[in-house]
C-alpha cells in the first residue's frame, strides 16, 4: 500500500462517528444508497450498514440500459453485507424523458443523454428517502471529485459523500477491511473522465497516478499534465450555485 494512504481501520472509526453525527444533525432515521455493482457504492453501503444497522439501511438498484452483470454484482454486494435491497427500473422513465426532449427541442448529444440517468437516480433516491426519513448517501471518491468524473446534480446530488476525501486506493483498502466481496474489489473501475484521458494517450493514466498526484503533487509529468487539464476543464462542476448579492442600496 502506498505510503501516503491512510490506515483503513482508523478511517472506518472516523467515518462511523462522522456519519452518525451528520445523521443526528438532520434527525435522520437511516440512509439510502444506490448500488451500481462497483467498489465505491459497495464500500459506502458497507459503512452505512455499520452505522445504521440492517433495518435503517436501504440499497436501491436502478437499472437503465445497464449490462446484466451490474445488477448481479449489486445483489452480490447486498447479500454479502446483509443490506435490504429494492429494484426500481428507470429505463422507461429515461426513454420517455430523453425522447420527449428530443421531439420538442432537438437532438441530444451522447453526453447530454447519458447525464439524464444519474439525475433520474438522484430523484428516485430522494423520493424513497423522504418517505422513510432517510438521508441520501453518495459514493463519489476524491479522485472522481477532483477529475470532475460525475454529473452535476446527479451522483453528487446527495446529502453526504462519506468517501469524498478518500483516494481510489484508500477506497480499495477500505473495501477489503469492510468485507466487500473480492469480485467487486477486482472489478475494473469505469470512470468516464479517466476513459476520456486514456483515449489516444500514449501513456496510460492510472488511478495510482491520480492518487499520487492528489496526495503528494508528484507523479509522472505526462500524467500530471492530464490530471491538471481534467481538473481545470471540470471546475464548473465544483462551483457553488450562483446567487446574486443584491446591495442594500436597492432598498426603497
Amino acid at each position: 500500500m502506498a505510503h501516503f494512504y491512510r490506515d483503513p481501520a482508523l478511517m472506518v472509526s472516523f467515518l462511523e462517528v462522522w456519519i452518525t453525527n451528520e445523521m443526528k444533525k438532520e434527525s435522520a432515521s437511516g440512509g439510502v444508497i444506490g448500488l451500481s455493482g462497483g467498489i465505491d457504492s459497495a464500500t459506502a453501503a458497507a459503512l452505512l450498514r455499520r452505522v445504521c444497522g440492517r433495518d435503517n439501511t436501504l440499497a436501491l438498484i436502478m437499472p437503465c440500459h445497464n449490462a446484466p452483470e451490474d445488477e448481479r454484482d449489486a445483489r452480490l454486494v447486498a447479500e454479502a453485507l446483509d443490506i435490504p435491497v429494492k429494484k426500481v427500473d428507470i429505463t422507461e422513465a429515461y426513454d420517455t424523458l430523453a425522447n420527449g426532449i428530443e421531439a420538442s427541442c432537438g437532438k441530444l448529444g451522447r453526453s447530454a443523454r447519458a447525464e439524464i440517468k444519474p439525475k433520474l437516480r438522484m430523484t428516485t433516491l430522494y423520493s424513497v428517502a423522504q418517505v422513510r426519513n432517510f438521508m441520501v448517501v453518495g459514493a463519489g471518491n476524491k479522485d472522481e471529485l477532483y477529475l470532475g468524473d460525475f454529473t452535476k446534480y446527479g451522483e453528487v446530488g446527495v446529502d453526504m459523500l462519506p468517501l469524498g476525501d478518500l483516494l481510489a486506493g484508500e477506497v480499495t483498502a477500505l473495501a477489503r477491511y469492510l468485507g466487500v466481496p473480492d469480485e467487486i474489489i477486482n472489478r475494473p473501475r469505469a470512470g468516464a473522465a479517466l476513459r476520456d484521458q486514456l483515449d489516444g494517450a500514449e501513456a496510460a493514466l492510472t488511478y495510482d497516478d491520480i492518487d499520487r498526484f492528489i496526495a503528494t503533487g508528484n507523479t509522472d509529468p505526462d500524467a500530471a499534465l492530464k490530471i491538471k487539464e481534467a481538473y481545470e476543464i471540470s471546475q464548473s462542476k465544483r462551483n457553488p450555485v450562483r446567487i446574486p448579492a443584491i446591495p442594500h442600496a436597492a432598498i426603497h
